[in-house]
C-alpha cells in the first residue's frame, strides 16, 4: 500500500511539473562513445596506398648493394637512384589535388593503386639503369597520388573522436610497407645477383593490386559528394561514419555552409555554386591568402619540411651503410639489423596511434622531436668516435645501434603520424585538396634532396657532422612547433580557422573558445557536437 502510494505521488510530479523525476543513473558521466567501426574499416582501407611509399623505401635500401654490384653504377648513381622517386612522386602530389576534386578520392587512390602496379613492374623487369629510372618515374607518380589523397579521405571520414587516431593510420602503413621492404630483401637476398633484386622490386607490384580492388568497397568522402550536390549520398556516409545523429548533422552543416548550401536546403541532390574543382585555389592559398590561410599553410608545409629534414630518410634508405660504418661488413647481417630498425618502427606507430586522441598533437609532437633530438646527437657522437679510432670500440657500437633504433621510435610516435594528422585537418575544406598537395609536395622535395646528397653530405663532413646537421634542423623544428603550432586536437576540421592568423597569439584564443564551451555547458546549450565529442 506504502509503495503504491509513492508511485502514485510520483506520477503526480511527473504529470503536474511535465519532467520526470531524476534517478541515480541520471548523474552518472556520459558513456564515451565506442571507435566508429565503418569509419575505421574506411580508414585502413583507404590508408593502405601507403604501404606502396614504405614498400619502395625499404626494399630499394637492400635491393641498391645488389643492383650496384649488377649493373656497376657509381656512388653518384645509387644516391640518384635511391632518391629520384621523391622528386618524381612530386607530380603525382600536384596532379592528385586536382584529381580528387574532379573524379572523387576514392577513385584517385584507385588510380595511385594502378600507376605504382605499372610502375613496380617496370623496375622489375628492368635490363639496365636508364630503364630502372622509368620505372622510378612511373612510380613515383604513383607514390604522389597515394601519398596526398589517403590523409585527405581518412580526415574527411573521420569523427572527431577518433580523427587522429584515423588519420594517422597512414603513416602506419608506410611503417608497414618499409618493414615489408626489408623482409623482402632478406629473402630475396640469396638468389643470384641478377635476379635478386628484381625480385624485391617487383614484387611491390602485389600489394597494389590487392590495395585497387579493396577501395572499391569504400564510400565516397562525404565533404566531396557534397561539394557535387550529393545531398543524400552524403547524409548516408555521415550516418555510418558518425558517433551519434546529432554529430552526423552537425559535420552535415558544418559541410553545407563551407559548400554554399543553404542550411534549410535539404533536397537529395542541389546546385553548387561554391565548387571545390580548383577555381581560385591556387590563388586564395599561394597569391592573396587569408591571414588564417597564410598560418595554416605556414604550419603545413613546415611541419612537412622538418619531418623530412631531421633525417629520417637516411637512417632508413641508407642504414645498411650506417652499420657499415659501426663494423657490420656481412651484407646479410646488415639486412637483418634493418629489420629491427622497421620492426622497431612499426610497432612504435601502432603504439602512437592509440595517444593521438588522449593526448593531443602537441604534446605528443614535441615530446616526440625532443627524443629524436637527443638520439641524433647520441649517433652523431659515436660515430665520430668510431670513425676516429683504430681499434673497434664495442660500447660505441651498442649506443650507435641503439641510437638509431631510438630515433626511429620516438619519430614514429609522434613527427611520423602527426604531420600527416595535423596537416590533413588543418586546412579549410575548399582548400584542403592543393593545400595538402603542397604539403606532400615539400615533403618529397626534402626526401629527395636528403636521399640524392646524403651519401656526398658525409663524405664532405663525416658521417657523424651529418647527424649532428640533422639534429640542429630537428632542434629548429622544436621552436617551430612549440611556437606557431595550435593544438587541433577535439576541434572540428569547420573550426580550425579560428585558430590560426593569430600566429604566437593562438593561447589566447584557445582559452576563449574553451571559456565559451565550459559556459554552454553549464547553460545546457552545448551538450553535443563534433567539438564536444573530440574532447
Amino acid at each position: 500500500m506504502e509503495m503504491a502510494d509513492q508511485n502514485s505521488v510520483a506520477k503526480s510530479a511527473v504529470s503536474n511539473n511535465g519532467v520526470q523525476p531524476k534517478s541515480i543513473e541520471d548523474f552518472d558521466p556520459p558513456a564515451k562513445p565506442r571507435r566508429n567501426k565503418y569509419a575505421m574499416a574506411c580508414a585502413t582501407l583507404a590508408s593502405t596506398t601507403s604501404v606502396l611509399l614504405g614498400y619502395d623505401i625499404g626494399v630499394m635500401s637492400g635491393a641498391i648493394i645488389y643492383i650496384k654490384d649488377d649493373l656497376k653504377i657509381s656512388d653518384v648513381e645509387v644516391e640518384v637512384l635511391t632518391g629520384i622517386l621523391a622528386v618524381y612522386s612530386l607530380l603525382g602530389a600536384a596532379m592528385a589535388g586536382r584529381t580528387s576534386d574532379w573524379i572523387g578520392r576514392r577513385y584517385t587512390i584507385v588510380l595511385a593503386g594502378a600507376i605504382f602496379f605499372a610502375g613496380a613492374l617496370l623496375m622489375g623487369f628492368a635490363p639496365n639503369y636508364a630503364f630502372l629510372m622509368f620505372g622510378r618515374f612511373v612510380a613515383g607518380i604513383g607514390v604522389g597520388y597515394a601519398l596526398m589523397i589517403a590523409p585527405v579521405y581518412t580526415a574527411e571520414v573521420s569523427p572527431a573522436s577518433t580523427r587522429g587516431f584515423l588519420t594517422s593510420f597512414p603513416e602506419v602503413f608506410i611503417n608497414a610497407g618499409i618493414l615489408l621492404g626489408y623482409i623482402s630483401n632478406y629473402a630475396f637476398s640469396k638468389l643470384r645477383l641478377n635476379l635478386g633484386w628484381r625480385m624485391m622490386l617487383g614484387v611491390g607490384s602485389i600489394p597494389s593490386v590487392l590495395l585497387a580492388f579493396g577501395v572499391l568497397a569504400m564510400p565516397e568522402s562525404p565533404r566531396w559528394l557534397i561539394m557535387q550536390g550529393r545531398l543524400r549520398d552524403a547524409k548516408l556516409v555521415l550516418a555510418r561514419t558518425s558517433d551519434s545523429k546529432e554529430e552526423a548533422a552537425l559535420r552535415l552543416a558544418d559541410i553545407k555552409e563551407a559548400a554554399g548550401i543553404p542550411e534549410e536546403c535539404n533536397d537529395d541532390v542541389v546546385k553548387v555554386t561554391k565548387r571545390s574543382t580548383g577555381e581560385g585555389v591556387w590563388r586564395d592559398l599561394l597569391l592573396h591568402p587569408m591571414p588564417s590561410v597564410r598560418h595554416v599553410l605556414i604550419c603545413a608545409v613546415g611541419i612537412h619540411f622538418f619531418q623530412q629534414a631531421s633525417g629520417i630518410d637516411a637512417v632508413v634508405l641508407y642504414s645498411p651503410r650506417i652499420f657499415e660504418k659501426v663494423g657490420i661488413t656481412s651484407s646479410s647481417k646488415k639486412l637483418l639489423a634493418t629489420i629491427a630498425v622497421g620492426f622497431v618502427k612499426t610497432m612504435f606507430i601502432l603504439v602512437a596511434t592509440f595517444f593521438l586522441d588522449r593526448v593531443g598533437r602537441r604534446p605528443l609532437l614535441l615530446a616526440s622531436v625532443g627524443g629524436m633530438i637527443i638520439s641524433l646527437g647520441s649517433l652523431g657522437m659515436c660515430l665520430t668516435i668510431i670513425n676516429n679510432s683504430h681499434t673497434k670500440l664495442m660500447w660505441a657500437v651498442v649506443v650507435c645501434i641503439t641510437s638509431v633504433l631510438s630515433y626511429v621510435a620516438f619519430f614514429s610516435i609522434g613527427m611520423g603520424p602527426i604531420t600527416w594528422v595535423y596537416s590533413s585537418e588543418i586546412f579549410p575544406l575548399r582548400l584542403r585538396a592543393q593545400g595538402c598537395a603542397i604539403g606532400v609536395a615539400m615533403n618529397r622535395v626534402t626526401s629527395g634532396v636528403l636521399s640524392m646528397t646524403f651519401i656526398s653530405l658525409y663524405k664532405a663532413i663525416t658521417i657523424g657532422g651529418a647527424f649532428f646537421l640533422f639534429m640542429g634542423i630537428a632542434c629548429a623544428g622544436w621552436v617551430f612547433f612549440y611556437t606557431l603550432m595550435p593544438e587541433t586536437q577535439g576541434r572540428t576540421l569547420e573550426e580550425m580557422e579560428q585558430f590560426f592568423g593569430k600566429y604566437t597569439k593562438w593561447r589566447a584564443v584557445a582559452r576563449e573558445i574553451d571559456l565559451q564551451r565550459r559556459k554552454e555547458v553549464v547553460n545546457g546549450s552545448g551538450g553535443s557536437g563534433e567539438g564536444q565529442l573530440g574532447k
